[in-house]
């Protein structure tokens, strides 16, 4: 995998056994930060949240890119390992939580202006961890989000939300809703 764009651009990550994880391509990594910079501006002082980290990559792409803060969730330790080793070719330190998304989201009281949510299409969690993105965990704890970014298959259905912006990428459709519409 090649980082797209920014201070790392041309760069080469290690990526995960397509087993394990589902890589997000290049086009769709770069259709997603070009919609936040229309959405947010500038990247630098803001914060991005991957809650299903894979191989690294969109947590790279976002530092790469003038992110300030970027964390990495990974359930899968041997992903994990694969991300702390792609941080490290690039000489940075992973914010990286090797956990179940669910439990992460449920148990902090955190805000980032960006939540991507990426889990394996047949998990069907999208509904939980939306719930916990909009800080509806255990007494009102929860993680929060400015702008929640959501790739998943035509099969999920989010109707019940003020979508802001909707893309499709051959089969794969990326979702931008905004907080206050979570």
């Amino acid at each position: 995998m090649i980082i797209t764009a920014g201070i790392y651009k041309g760069r080469k990550i290690l990526a995960p056994n397509e087993n394990i994880t589902r890589p997000t391509l290049s086009k769709t990594r770069m259709g997603v930060f070009n919609s936040l910079y229309s959405i947010l501006g500038e990247f630098e002082g803001k914060s991005f949240l991957d809650l299903f980290g894979g191989s690294g990559i969109m947590g790279i792409e976002a530092l790469s890119r003038g992110f300030s803060k970027v964390t990495v969730c990974e359930l899968n330790k041997t992903a994990a390992s694969i991300i702390k080793k792609n941080y490290a070719s690039l000489s940075i330190t992973p914010d990286l939580y090797v956990c179940d998304s669910k439990k992460f989201v449920l148990s902090r009281n955190t805000f980032y202006d960006v939540v991507y949510i990426d889990p394996p299409y047949q998990s069907r969690i999208y509904e939980e961890i939306l719930k916990g993105v909009n800080g509806v965990g255990i007494n009102g704890v929860g993680v929060k989000g400015k702008i929640i970014v959501i790739e998943h298959d035509k099969n999920v259905k989010l109707e019940e939300y003020d979508v802001i912006k909707e893309k499709n990428y051959g089969g794969k459709i990326v979702t931008f809703i905004s907080q206050s519409q979570v």
